[in-house]
């Protein structure tokens, strides 16, 4: 049987930590940032995990995380 492809998508937003918890980015980060504050902008820093709800769609994205 061949291998599974890896949604590339997925591939380039999501890491998968050595516990299984699978990481992101957050969002409202890449435009219009004039008008957000500092401190708003500060706390989008970084990374956060993904919803359970959405953990199961993402895993299957990525068969080999």
């Amino acid at each position: 049987m061949p291998k599974m492809k890896t949604k590339s998508g997925a591939k380039k937003r999501f890491k998968v930590s050595a516990s299984g918890r699978i990481k992101r980015a957050q969002a409202f980060k890449r435009h219009i940032l004039t008008k957000k504050t500092t401190k708003g902008k500060r706390q989008l820093r970084g990374m956060i995990g993904v919803h359970e709800s959405d953990k199961a769609l993402v895993l299957a994205m990525m068969p080999y995380a």
